[in-house]
């Protein structure tokens, strides 16, 4: 049975930050991951037999990931800034951002919306939302601060509006066009199950989509994301961690044992597959809190997913109606569908029905426009990354490999109705004359990557802010922490539950 000072639960991105930190503190470190490669959901992966194309097969873009982590693991990455923002097919026109062209984009509203009131609007909201991410970004890597204190970070304006009345109200009062409500909206509703107009559950996810590393910026990692968890691993390894994959996590005690199953790592032929348990004076977890809860033999808690994950890859660009905008420059940035204000509410209440939305909202965006290194030699083609809202794990129990196709039919017929053609007939082949078109479902990701009720934030997000202090990581347990995306602060592709944890120890 070995012996380490800290027992890193979970390979995931999170994991590996935490396993980097500390190895380069001169820790003992283990980490211990079911799957036979490290990085969780944030991984590439050539998911079409003979299609050399690495997809960002779960998580896709990188916001909340902070400069100062990269900086400090000296992590080799380039994350690119997308020049459009967003881009909303509406009848034969659509609204599109423009972060190069400030002009443009205020034609672009008058266009769809017949005046200047919502890109005002628009403009002054933003604004309060760049302050905050500038004053909060920064306090995402130190111990938590109460709430009277944040409030007075961001200012009385900014705490009213984005903590303490629902974003839908706020959002409702503020802009006067359903098509500008609505692209507001999707990022409250990202992963979130929730109705805007009521649950402050939609504000926490908007705060987390806003205020990425003080900019906000949604970057495409060079590479793909399966470019991030590399450079983790690599910096974990050579600080010192030991990493070993195919190691099933089946026990935790509040001592600090770890047991899992698989092979025990000596080579030596006598020890195998089967049950072994190691010790470590902290254990950090990168598990969903339901699964540690599973495993410590509490009873756990149920959350539910609320999302659909489409990854296609194009022969090319599909038509758009609206021939002033140019395919490249609508897919480059946020491409919304059927997302208006009005049009959320109606899949939103669909769905908390147990009826699966009629016309399903989703965003999608071209990873090769911006990186085509994701793309091998010689193929031409375009990689399109969908997520789904309002498709909640309920939608699939009872049968979820007809509900998926369903589900999936549903949103391609979605993506037709703002197209000028079948997205189908833009689809690449695979060489044994499948479409390169794959759909994963909540349900999907509770069996495949053993999050419950496949919630990608592994739980509903939290405020970023705490009465009782800590870093958030903090358990029932003195030597057990979270470290990934279920502890407070958590949630998306960041590090910064990874960083806390690591921090917790090495501040004591």
């Amino acid at each position: 049975m070995g012996s380490y000072d800290v027992i890193v639960a979970g390979g995931g991105h999170n994991g590996l930050v935490a396993a980097a930190y500390l190895a380069r503190a001169g820790r003992r470190v283990l980490v211990l991951e079911r799957k036979a490669y490290v990085g969780g959901l944030a991984i590439s992966a050539r998911p079409f037999p003979g299609v050399d194309v690495r997809l960002s097969r779960y998580s896709y873009l990188v916001s909340l990931l902070p400069t100062k982590i990269v900086n400090d693991l000296d992590l080799p990455l380039e994350l690119r800034k997308r020049r459009y923002s967003s881009y909303t097919p509406v009848g034969d026109t659509g609204l599109l951002v423009d972060g190069g062209d400030e002009r443009r984009t205020a034609a672009s509203f008058r266009t769809v919306t017949g005046g200047e009131a919502d890109h005002r609007a628009w403009r002054e909201f933003y604004g309060m939302t760049a302050e905050v991410a500038r004053a909060l970004a920064p306090t995402m890597l130190e111990p938590l601060r109460g709430p009277a204190e944040i409030e007075r970070l961001v200012g009385a304006e900014a705490w009213r509006e984005l903590f303490q009345r629902p974003i839908g109200e706020v959002v409702d009062e503020r802009f006067r066009d359903d098509t500008v409500r609505g692209v507001v909206l999707t990022d409250a509703l990202i992963g979130t199950f929730a109705d805007p107009a009521t649950d402050l559950l939609a504000n926490r996810c908007f705060l987390y989509h806003v205020i990425g590393d003080g900019t906000g910026d949604w970057n495409v990692p060079v590479g793909g994301m399966g470019a991030v968890s590399g450079a983790l691993e690599t910096a974990a390894r050579q600080a010192g961690a030991e990493i070993r994959t195919g190691a099933e996590i089946i026990g935790i005690s509040p001592s600090g044992e770890v047991t899992f199953r698989g092979d025990d790592g000596h080579g030596d032929g006598g020890h195998g597959d089967g049950e072994h348990t190691v010790t470590g004076r902290h254990v950090l977890v990168n598990l969903p809190p339901a699964v540690l809860a599973r495993v410590l033999g509490s009873e756990p808690e149920a959350p539910e997913g609320a999302q659909l994950k489409v990854n296609m890859v194009l022969s090319r660009l599909p038509r758009l109606k609206d021939t002033s905008v140019d395919p490249v420059a609508a897919f480059s940035g946020t491409f919304h569908i059927n997302e208006g204000r009005e049009q959320l509410a109606k899949a939103y209440a669909r769905a908390a029905s147990g009826e699966l939305p009629e016309l399903p909202p989703a965003e999608v965006y071209c990873h090769s426009l911006t990186d085509p290194s994701i793309v091998g030699p010689g193929l031409e083609c375009e990689t399109l990354t969908l997520f789904g809202l309002h498709m909640p794990a309920r939608l699939f129990r009872k049968n979820p490999e007809k509900a998926r196709q369903e589900a999936l039919q549903a949103t391609m017929a979605s993506i037709n109705s703002v197209l000028a053609e079948p997205i189908e007939s833009c689809l690449l082949r695979a060489p044994d004359g499948t479409l390169c078109v794959e759909a994963k479902s909540p349900v999907d990701l509770e069996n495949e990557a053993g999050l419950p009720g496949g919630h990608i934030f592994h739980r509903d997000l939290t405020w970023p802010y705490a009465e009782e202090g800590g870093w958030g990581v903090e358990t029932g347990h003195e030597r057990i922490l979270l470290c990934g995306a279920g502890a407070r602060r958590g949630g998306g592709v960041s590090g910064i539950p990874g960083h806390n944890a690591a921090m917790s120890l090495l501040t004591r």
